[in-house]
Parts: structure tokens; sequence; C-alpha cells
């Protein structure tokens, strides 16, 4: 029988805008919900599934099914961690996404960016495979 793992928590360690995420296993599959700000929400989410590499098929690689809610802009978020992960892990991921400052200047998207490029990488430290369906 399939189980569902214990919710895993990381948090960026910048002390500007900080973004946390949140992960468990459900069975082989991943799921991932992100926030951040003033507001958390769900603006986007994406489904990866991992595939062998277009490029070089000794490589994992994943594809990204990205919904988006009118007038958000998580989008870019969500498939980068699905596509990650799903790669990362060689299994299905889904992540919702929601981040917002009000007023964020223009410049700051790149930082929020390199925030959930930073999730990835706790992610793939703290949610390891062996832990997918423990209880």
């Amino acid at each position: 029988m399939n189980s569902v793992s214990q919710p895993i928590h990381v948090r960026t360690q910048a002390p500007t805008r900080p973004i946390e995420a949140e992960a468990v296993w459900l069975g082989q599959d991943l799921l991932v919900w992100i926030w951040g700000g003033e507001r958390p929400h769900i603006g986007a989410v994406a489904a990866a599934q991992p595939r062998a590499s277009l490029a070089d098929p000794e490589r994992r690689s994943a594809t990204a099914s990205v919904l988006v809610y009118l007038g958000h802009k998580e989008d870019a978020v969500v498939k980068m961690v699905s596509e990650s992960l799903a790669a990362a892990f060689d299994a299905k991921v889904v992540v919702a996404a929601g981040i917002h400052w009000d007023d964020l200047p223009a410049a700051e998207i790149g930082v929020i960016m390199e925030r959930c490029r930073e999730l990835v990488e706790l992610l793939k430290q703290s949610v390891r495979p062996g832990r997918r369906g423990a209880p």
C-alpha cells in the first residue's frame, strides 16, 4: 500500500525576499507548494514527468504542463521547479506557487527566481527519494 510522507519544509536563507516550500511524497509522486511575500496564494501550478533528455538520452530531463491564473507570474517558477525535481528524482512532480510582495520592483524578479533555484537545491537535499512513502 502506498502511503504519504511527513511534510518536509525548507526556506531560503537570504535575509531579503525569503521563499518557503513544503513537499510531501504521495506514494512515488512528489507534491510541492511554494509561497513567499505578503500574500501567499496559488498563482500557477505545474505537473512534470521525467523523461530521457532530448540532447543526451543517457541523462534524465522532464517535461511540464503549466496552468497559470490570470494576472499571475509564477508560471516560470513552477515550470523550473517541477522539471528540476522530476528529473532529479525520476518521479512525477506537481508544484503550486504563489509569491507576492506589494510594489515589487521589476529588478527584484531575478532575485525571486534565484531564491526559487535555491529552494530547488534545498529540496533536492531534503526530499530524498528514500523518504518516498515514509509515514
